[in-house]
């Protein structure tokens, strides 16, 4: 069960953007005639939300073209069942089955693997910039509401999740990865700006960018859990690499994911807008966790990164763990790549881009199209068989990003959402 044609819908801003015309004719067909949203199955708020949503918003918006709007915003009213939480805080999956015909319709249910029934924050924290936009779009602020008071609108919905968040207690500043949407307070204190955490604060200084500097929550929001991160998570390594810890209940996990490595980029975008001192400060560090992310990427014998690295016992910046050394295809590294070089024009950032390029050639391309790798550290890899629809959507799209002029998605008028889809800034008249 559940939605289809993540693929299509993720790559539809890519093949705009890459002028491949033939290839967005036919995606666009396949949403106007074959994408169907009664479907029976469970879905995640917070994937649903980013790739499709987000796929769907920034089509619209590139084009002008009323059925990936309509789309949209059908889609989003699904999704806001999962707000009827005590504290509407979001649960994180949802049955998007059509209303009547399934006596499931609407009900929402915590991942069976998350802490105690309890929300993740890198998943009801990453809604504020679509539902944002679902609420403009339809005049509806129960949207926004969302993402800030319960069971009213898109906007009410975002506006109603930082409400809870500003008012409960943060462990030294942190925000930790999981959350009651019962009791709205931590369930336990995991703090990550990898996976389970990294998009929040993405879109704390994203929400910020997007209102055009106006959301001054926000960017308070961001500046203290930065502060915070710096101050507590930042460490650098014996060899001098710069890279950010994971804090378990006070204790340090001297490891970093992939996932993580999009935090030199989202740093780098921040610092632009930040005081002389702190704004020199901030480049500095988003320069130095780039190549950290970088040197993972070089220390493997393929020159793709492994899906985590530790800083431990002589070895950096590599896999120790045999679960953690593959590489699925992960936007990360050449996001932060893509941001740094738009903010500083050092050639370095395109020169490393083009060894990715080079590696995904040699080490992914299959005959259908990319797949990930079971091992970075061997040089004859095992292909995974699957090419995951953020490759089209953020990997691809950023490479070609590096390599284009700045005025391509200006990030003047431009924020991209976590999976790289780009949403206007409220300053713009929407032409792309």
């Amino acid at each position: 069960g559940g939605l289809r044609g993540a693929t299509v819908i993720d790559a539809l801003d890519t093949l705009y953007i890459m002028e491949l015309e033939e290839e967005f004719q036919e995606a666009k067909q396949w949403v106007e005639k074959s994408f169907d949203l009664n479907v029976n199955g469970e879905a995640s708020l917070f994937e649903v939300n980013i790739r499709y949503i987000g796929g769907l918003l920034a089509t619209y918006y590139l084009t002008g073209e009323e059925v990936f709007k309509s789309k949209a915003l059908e889609l989003g009213e699904k999704l806001l069942p999962a707000f009827n939480t005590p504290t509407g805080i979001p649960r994180g999956v949802i049955n998007l089955g059509r209303q009547g015909t399934s006596s499931q319709h609407g009900m929402s249910w915590s991942w069976g693997w998350a802490s105690a029934g309890s929300s993740i924050l890198a998943e009801f924290g990453t809604l504020h910039l679509e539902f944002l936009h679902l609420s403009q779009l339809s005049g509806n602020p129960v949207f926004a509401e969302k993402a800030t008071q319960p069971c009213l609108s898109s906007l009410s919905q975002v506006m109603n999740i930082r409400r809870v968040l500003s008012r409960v207690e943060k462990p030294q500043g942190l925000y930790p990865n999981f959350l009651s949407p019962v009791t709205g307070s931590w369930v336990q204190h995991h703090v990550s700006i990898g996976g389970l955490g990294d998009s929040f604060y993405e879109y704390l200084i994203k929400s910020w960018l997007m209102s055009d500097k106006k959301d001054s929550e926000a960017k308070k929001m961001y500046d203290d859990a930065l502060e915070a991160i710096e101050k507590h998570l930042v460490k650098k390594s014996a060899g001098g690499l710069t890279y950010i810890a994971e804090w378990r209940g006070g204790i340090l996990d001297h490891k970093m994911g992939h996932l993580a490595c999009f935090s030199g980029g989202m740093i780098a975008l921040g610092a632009e807008h930040a005081a002389e001192e702190r704004r020199q400060r901030h480049m500095e560090l988003a320069a130095e966790i780039t190549s950290t992310c970088h040197e993972s990427y070089t220390r493997s014998d393929t020159k793709l990164g492994p899906e985590a690295f530790r800083f431990d016992a002589g070895s950096e910046a590599m896999a120790t763990r045999l679960s953690e050394r593959y590489y699925i295809l992960r936007p990360e590294v050449v996001e932060s790549y893509m941001y740094l070089w738009r903010l500083t024009h050092d050639p370095k950032y395109r020169h490393w881009g083009w060894e990715v390029v080079q590696a995904l050639e040699k080490h992914c391309r299959v005959e259908a199209g990319f797949s990930g790798i079971r091992d970075v550290y061997t040089t004859t890899p095992s292909h995974d068989n699957m090419q995951q629809s953020f490759f089209l959507a953020e990997t691809l799209k950023y490479l070609y990003l590096l390599f284009c002029e700045d005025d391509v998605l200006s990030l003047e008028d431009w924020v991209f959402n976590t999976e790289a889809h780009p949403l206007p800034i409220n300053h713009t008249d929407f032409k792309a």
